[in-house]
């Protein structure tokens, strides 16, 4: 099973029904959830100090929802790339060594807290460039569904 879990509920229409789109394509071939916490005001008129508590909230919200036999691959600036194939490659070791259950993990707008990255399994950098993290929800699923196309010798390369 894999589960994208996100800090924050989506608003936009369009973001909505393509995360719903590719977790529609996804379906045939793994259970995927996905699961929303609340985010925390921020607004830009806090401190760093208060701009670390809304990520310690954040991420304890978000830890919630993660069991401790998942796999955490969680979104991060410090983190690592892959092309499609390396992470349908990567995905396809976690399943041959019986770890069923994969959790993407966004957080929100501020980033995410220490305790967070230390539970993290692999962190991931999905682009140099920056992203509302909405649209990560419909990134990562199209990702994800490209990785399934990939691992079943089908085409999507368009």
């Amino acid at each position: 099973m894999i589960r994208i879990i996100a800090c924050g509920h989506m608003k936009e229409k369009w973001m909505k029904d393509g995360l719903q789109e590719y977790v529609r394509r996804i379906s045939p071939y793994e259970k995927i959830e996905v699961v929303e916490v609340n985010d925390e005001k921020a607004p830009e008129s806090n401190s760093a100090a208060q701009n670390e508590q809304v990520k310690e909230k954040e991420g304890e919200r978000l830890l919630k929802q993660i069991r401790d036999t998942d796999y955490v691959i969680l979104l991060d600036l410090a983190g690592k790339e892959w092309s499609s194939p390396e992470m349908a490659q990567f995905l396809q070791s976690l399943y041959n060594r019986n770890r069923n259950h994969i959790d993407f993990v966004i957080g929100g707008s501020l980033g995410v807290s220490r305790a967070l990255i230390e539970r993290a399994d692999y962190r991931w950098k999905i682009s140099d460039c920056t992203f509302p993290h909405q649209l990560c929800r419909v990134m990562v699923s199209e990702q994800i569904y490209r990785c399934f196309r990939i691992l079943h010798h089908e085409p999507y390369h368009k």
